[in-house]
């Protein structure tokens, strides 16, 4: 997939979703899900929406619209990786759209986690596959649909500041179909472990 074709899909997408998501909840389902996401939501992910547990991804700060896109695909059991299954199967079948909404804008208020240094070369390495991609595969840059510092656009998630293997794990479920996500499996098909290794490590320090 060249870079033209990614940023044809990612605009094409996003072309659906601006006006999908443009009512703020109401101050009563605001306060419900502030309420479940503190009872809840915190065992895993922690307060605040940061987990210290790569098994389970930091919502602080995330996109609003990809919150609320992932929710549903949960209650819809349309995520199909064992975490999901695991984790989130049972828990999203209980909330209904106004509680997915709320909770959705609840994390996306929250101020995003700060960035975990690590091994300087990865990094470096993992910023110029984020960048640039690797045209000879073709793997297009990262930075075309998740922002040029990772912070995600419209129903592209934020990436900067989330554990490095959490990133690399769905990479790799989303590379073997497990977990459908049709824009990203034509980008990662032919990413290597290495490469994933990087560009989390990169995103990671954010």
């Amino acid at each position: 997939m060249t870079r033209k074709l990614a940023n044809v899909l990612c605009i094409a997408m996003l072309a659906g979703t601006v006006t999908a998501y443009a009512d703020k909840p109401d101050e009563a389902t605001q306060n419900a899900a502030a309420k479940k996401a503190v009872e809840l939501c915190s065992a895993c992910h922690g307060p605040g929406g940061n987990s210290i547990s790569p098994t389970f991804p930091r919502l602080a700060g995330q996109r609003e619209e990809y919150l609320e896109n992932q929710l549903k695909a949960f209650k819809a059991q349309k995520r199909g990786e064992p975490d999901a299954h695991d984790f989130m199967w049972g828990i999203a079948a209980s909330l209904d759209d106004k509680m997915i909404a709320g909770l959705a804008h609840y994390y996306a208020s929250l101020p995003p986690a700060r960035g975990i240094p690590g091994d300087a070369a990865l990094i470096a390495r993992g910023k110029d596959l984020f960048d640039k991609g690797v045209p000879s595969k073709p793997l297009p840059a990262c930075s075309t649909c998740h922002g040029m510092n990772g912070e995600g656009i419209g129903e592209f998630p934020r990436l900067a500041g989330q554990h490095a293997a959490y990133m690399v794990k769905q990479i790799t479920v989303i590379q073997s179909l497990l977990r459908a996500a049709p824009v990203m499996h034509g980008i990662v098909k032919e990413m290597n472990r290495a490469e994933m290794e990087a560009v989390a490590a990169y995103l990671q320090s954010l």
